[in-house]
Parts: structure tokens; sequence; C-alpha cells
């Protein structure tokens, strides 16, 4: 039996047409269809909701629940994106504070001028949950992991959202969690990429087939051979700003 859709809200502040709605049975989703994708000059068009679900598949491999339960899914606007909702708090795990006040168990990424033209810092929770979130994000090579799109569960989980700029074959990482550079891996976090690393020459590579080109995951291959050979985090490299604008 297929599920009916039925629209409650829309998310305004979205780059692309994003909506709230309930499923038959009442559960609250977020419907991003691909038919309200903008256009953009560096991935190909129709494509961002399938990479919303490819990063649920490799968070999936990963085992740590950094993304959400991610599917397709049919609604008003045609086929897309289905998020099951996560109701965060008011606890936000990136902030801005004023430069050189960075609290303990926060770390520091970059400086910068606020709107009161007074100095800034950008900061982040130095978390297990956190640290998890940034190694995901090196492996599916997320592009625009903003302040907004980390949700603070009330539990302390962290979850992450709007992955539809990743798994670009060309080294996109733009990211507000760059606090632990050069900090190695834990067993752990070495342990899940391997997983990936692993997974991608047998079922993991069958499942993003459907939802990223081949070239895009032979790129995923390489980003977890160099974190495996080089078990740190990195710093940013490249002419591409190593933060999102905005970062929230």
């Amino acid at each position: 039996m297929t599920s009916t859709l039925e629209l409650t809200g829309r998310l305004l502040s979205a780059s692309n047409a994003t909506f709230v709605g309930e499923l038959d049975g009442g559960l609250t989703v977020v419907y991003k269809p691909v038919a309200g994708e903008r256009p953009l000059w560096d991935f190909p068009d129709g494509t961002l909701a399938g990479r919303e679900i490819a990063a649920f598949v490799v968070s999936e491999v990963l085992g740590w629940n950094v993304v959400p339960r991610t599917w397709w899914g049919e609604g008003p606007h045609g086929p897309g994106m289905l998020q099951e909702w996560c109701e965060s708090d008011d606890h936000g795990a990136v902030d801005l504070v004023p430069a050189g006040d960075t609290p303990p168990g926060w770390r520091h990424v970059i400086d910068g001028v606020g709107a009161d033209d007074q100095p800034v810092a950008l900061i982040h929770e130095d978390s297990l949950p956190l640290r998890q979130m940034a190694v995901f994000d090196i492996i599916t090579n997320n592009a625009d992991r903003k302040g907004g799109h980390v949700l603070s569960m009330p539990d302390g989980h962290r979850y992450g959202v709007d992955h539809g700029l990743t798994f670009h074959a060309d080294h996109k990482l733009r990211t507000v969690l760059w606090g632990w550079i050069d900090q190695p891996l834990s067993e752990n976090e070495i342990a899940g990429v391997a997983r990936v690393r692993h997974a991608l020459d047998a079922d993991l590579a069958t499942a993003l087939g459907e939802l990223i080109t081949a070239t895009e995951i032979d790129a995923t291959r390489d980003r977890c051979d160099r974190l495996l050979a080089h078990p740190q985090f990195p710093a940013p490299s490249g002419p591409m700003p190593a933060v999102p604008w905005p970062p929230f």
C-alpha cells in the first residue's frame, strides 16, 4: 500500500523547495521534490534528492546514525526525497561568540566580524556526535555543512541534514566543523571508514549506483583510502572556500 503525503507547511528559508508533511499513520516528514531543485553550476540538475538518500545509505553503513531516515517517495509535486522529521531543541551545537571567548568543551574554527562590526569567533561543540559527523562529511565530500544543518536532539545526539551537495567527484569539502584539524582519528572512527570502504566493493556500491554516478562512487573510494592511509582530520585545501556562506 502506498502512503499519501499531506503537506502541512513549507520551509521558506531553504534554497530549494522544501515542505513538511504527514504520511498516513501520522509520521511527520520533510519532502524535497526533484521538481523544486534550483539549478547549480557545479552539480548536475535533478540529482540533489538522490544525493540526500545516498548520504543516508552511507550513514547506515557507518553505523553512527548521522542522518535521519531518508528515502524516495512521491508527493503532491512529484517524486523526491522524504526524511523523517526530527524535533530538535534550542541548544545550538555551532555558535558565534565574541572573539577569544571560546568556552571549555568547544572548538574554535575561524574568526570574523559580526553584524555589529565586532570581532566574533565561529565555534562548535567538541563532542563525539559532531566528530562522527565531521568524518561522515569527509567521506561524502559534503560541500554545505552549515551550522543550521546540525540538529541538536534533547538526548544529546546530533543529526546532520541537508545533504544535497555531496559526493561530487571534485574536492568540495565546505564545513563549519574544522575544529579537529590534524587530530588523529579514533579507533572507532577508523573502523567506520573501513566499513564504508569494504562495503564500496560490495553491496554499498550497488545501492549508491542507483543514486550517484560511477565516477562519484570511485571518488568516494579514494577519499576512504586517503583517510585510512592518513587517519587524521584534514586541513582545508584547494581553491574553494573552506566554510560555507552563510555559515548558518
